[in-house]
């Protein structure tokens, strides 16, 4: 059996390259690219599984699994990258591209909130009209109205595409968005972090350097961000150890990423899904879990989700590595129009979380347990 591994030094032991399967990593050392690449695709799932919560549980020993009370409320559908994995955005001028006011995303979020929501995720593509004003003018709304939620706006691709719109750096940008208070960034965009899958699923999308060079200007401002990953697709299970490896170099630097959320790919009625007939095993999830915890080595939280997944896909997940069990959504279209819209209540997450043996604690968008 392999033992985990806790530095945060960077090795790799060149005599492990012609190794066939689970080679043996000491006490005291990161896992290699072979190394990793070897736990994804060869270790025994259920000794993988072992290693992983014993890594988690050595990190965060109170059995404890957090959830947020969110909402995504995606204030407009209109994007112009046309990502082909994507179902949900429309072209402008398509009868169905809607984008809300300031008023009208307010209300939705005062529902939310009503409804028990802590935090609203903001977020709505690339949309060519809505310019660096309109973004102040969605977070001043939405303050304006429910003072006490947090607001979890603008992706790493968004900021990306603003700056380009706005001619401006995104360092510019994110001070801007900084100075109305915003201290965390969701980490969607990052898809697969390899451009040459990039190019094939998001052309006219933020390259994978600009995705990671936006997390490490927000990082450096102050932010705190997420970081994700899309995967089966078209990606080899190489790329996922180069996503996986990108990440956790930037996390050495900078620290700033506070979870990993892995997501696997909705066929749906995208372009992709004629390509990409089926979504992949649950058996992959949770290998990704698994060998996220051990390689994101400095990342201190790693999601499984009930909502992204299958809730018996999640609760796996957290008894691979993972300690977060994502959103209770009382709001989201990206997945509903990918034709995958599972719903549940606070109850049913926190009777999942209690049958894998852990106690479900509400927490907010910096980690941070007990709000509710």
């Amino acid at each position: 059996m392999m033992p985990a591994a806790h530095s945060t030094q960077p090795t790799h032991d060149p005599r492990h390259e012609g190794a066939d399967a689970n080679p043996p990593v000491r006490i005291g050392e990161r896992y290699g690219r072979r190394e990793a690449l070897d736990l994804l695709e060869k270790a025994p799932l259920g000794e993988l599984m072992g290693l992983a919560h014993a890594a988690r549980m050595k990190r965060l020993p109170r059995r404890q699994v957090s959830y947020v009370l969110d909402t995504n409320p995606n204030y407009t559908n209109v994007c112009e990258t046309t990502c082909t994995f994507c179902a949900f955005c429309r072209p402008p001028g398509h009868p169905q591209a809607y984008t809300l006011t300031p008023e009208e995303l307010a209300q939705r979020v005062i529902r939310a909130q009503r409804a028990g929501a802590t935090t609203v995720l903001l977020q709505g593509g690339h949309n060519p009209v809505i310019g660096l004003k309109h973004w102040i003018d969605y977070i001043r709304a939405i303050r304006e109205a429910c003072p006490a939620i947090h607001i979890h706006p603008f992706s790493p691709t968004e900021y990306v595409y603003m700056a380009a719109r706005e001619k401006m750096p995104v360092a510019e940008v994110m001070a801007r968005i900084h100075a109305e208070g915003i201290r965390t960034i969701p980490g969607g965009g990052a898809e697969i972090l390899v451009d040459d899958r990039r190019r094939r699923i998001a052309p006219r999308k933020a390259t994978a350097q600009q995705w990671l060079d936006a997390s490490e200007t927000a990082h450096g401002l102050g932010f705190r961000t997420t970081a994700t990953l899309m995967f089966g697709h078209i990606e080899a299970s190489g790329d996922i150890i180069t996503h996986l490896m990108r990440l956790r170099r930037l996390q050495d630097r900078t620290g700033g990423f506070q979870s990993f959320i892995p997501w696997s790919f909705k066929p749906g009625d995208s372009a992709l899904s004629r390509d990409v007939l089926s979504g992949a095993h649950p058996a992959k999830y949770i290998r990704i879990i698994a060998t996220a915890r051990l390689v994101l080595d400095n990342f201190p939280h790693i999601q499984s989700s009930w909502f992204s997944e299958t809730p018996s896909a999640g609760v796996l997940g957290l008894l691979a590595g993972a300690d977060d069990f994502g959103g209770i959504l009382m709001e989201e279209h990206v997945l509903r129009e990918a034709g995958h819209s599972p719903s549940t209540t606070l109850v049913r997450v926190q009777a999942l979380i209690r049958s894998a043996g852990f106690d479900p604690v509400p927490r907010d968008a910096h980690y941070r347990i007990g709000a509710d």
